[in-house]
């Protein structure tokens, strides 16, 4: 039988072990690293639900890849193991939800209450109900028998930026309205202000008790990399040195331990693909602008045409020579791309304001410098690379259809 396209990929010996998904963000270790403190005082609240007794409600706060979701999880499998070894004469719950998937009032209180209902046609539906219904549902399912139920609302802040603090208000005054039952939450969120926009009840109710996760230094993340790779990695396929540098690189983003993670993970995955027998430095540098890539050309893709447009006029310029611009030149360029596909064509007022937000969005750099007497104008420069931002830029049919040619020619001429 003739190879099929994937035979030699799947022949070739890989530098990972059976289970990849360990080098994933969302993957939850049976120990975490330099995460002691949290983990002990985060039980220590959490003990009493082992006893049937309703723990205090807990705000989670830290940036983005501190170890907030992790330990959280860890604790419910941790719960969850112990409750498996006690007979005891209530039942424990714990729950998690992501609040960037589930971001209504309506859908929070549905996804908790069809956990507690077995029979199909008497679960919640997806919308239709009166939220006062849904909440009369929900309590009388959850007053049915003992138990203590935790529910985990992670990115909590984007709940209540969408759809206000109906829902918390809800859960928090509950167990005011249950007799044998009991709900806690723990509430996860990298916004510390976002607290300022509760209504003061649910505030004083739900943030009975509050942590703040510090970011991790290079030492600790080295320490969790490490962890990983030898759960990942066959022996031998990772030095000490290229885990530092993951380490290293991901410290200056703020100690942000999903950024190492992803970072060991691509390294490994590029130096798989090209069929080499370890990782070297040259792929931890490789995965960092791959990384990086990935996400700026995410931002490129959702632009506006006409933000587009200008973004293309400075990548033309630069891949030209021309790697130092004023919002004049710029303003030139964008409008012959604009006469060669006939696009309408903004004023040099609006095109600087888009140059602004291209510069916020981290896409290029253009910075105010002084001419003296001349006064003051902005040096616009690409800050990211050129051929791939190109490249995604063209995958719009509009850009596509610039003749470079005659553009080039146009340019040599401004």
């Amino acid at each position: 039988m003739e190879d099929n396209i994937f035979t030699k990929y799947i022949r070739q010996n890989s530098l990972f072990k059976k289970d990849r998904d360990t080098l994933r963000p969302s993957y939850v270790p049976a120990s975490l690293p330099h995460r002691d403190t949290e983990i002990h005082q985060l039980a220590a609240i959490l003990s009493t639900a082992l006893k049937g007794e309703r723990p205090s409600n807990v705000l989670v706060f830290g940036k983005t890849g501190t170890g907030k979701t992790a330990t959280v999880k860890y604790l419910g499998n941790e719960m969850r193991s112990y409750t498996k070894e006690k007979a005891e004469d209530f039942t424990l719950h714990y729950y998690y939800i992501n609040c960037e998937v589930v971001d209504t009032n309506y859908g929070i209180l549905a996804h908790i209450g069809n956990r507690f209902i077995t029979q199909w046609e008497e679960r919640i539906p997806f919308t239709g109900w009166p939220t006062e219904s849904v909440y009369s549902k929900l309590r009388g399912e959850l007053d049915k028998k003992r138990r203590v139920v935790i529910i985990v609302l992670d990115e909590i802040d984007k709940l209540v930026y969408k759809s206000g603090d109906d829902v918390l208000y809800h859960l928090a005054k509950i167990n005011d309205d249950l007799k044998q039952a009991s709900i806690s939450i723990i509430g996860i969120s990298n916004d510390l202000k976002f607290t300022e926009f509760l209504d003061p009840r649910v505030q004083s109710r739900l943030g009975e008790e509050k942590m703040v996760f510090p970011p991790y230094n290079a030492s600790e993340l080295k320490d969790i990399l490490t962890q990983r790779a030898e759960m990942a990695f066959e022996d031998g396929v990772i030095s000490e040195s290229e885990i530092s540098l993951c380490a290293a690189l991901a410290a200056q983003e703020h100690g942000d331990a999903r950024r190492a993670i992803d970072l060991l993970r691509v390294a490994g995955e590029l130096a798989d693909r090209d069929s080499q027998e370890k990782i070297s430095e040259k792929y931890v540098y490789k995965a960092k602008n791959k990384i990086e890539l990935d996400c700026i050309a995410e931002v490129i893709r959702t632009l506006p045409t006409q933000s587009k447009l200008v973004l293309y006029g400075i990548v033309l310029s630069a891949d030209n020579g021309s790697n130092k611009l004023t919002t004049g030149q710029v303003y030139d360029v964008y409008k012959e791309l604009c006469a060669s596909i006939g696009a309408s064509v903004l004023t040099q007022r609006r095109v600087a304001d888009l140059i602004s937000e291209l510069d916020m969005l981290g896409t290029i750099n253009a910075r105010v410098i002084s001419k003296g007497r001349y006064g003051r104008t902005r040096e616009i420069s690409l800050s990211v690379p050129i051929q791939e931002t190109k490249d995604v830029l063209e995958e719009d049919d509009e850009v596509h259809a610039i003749s470079l040619p005659t553009i080039y020619k146009q340019m040599r001429l401004l």
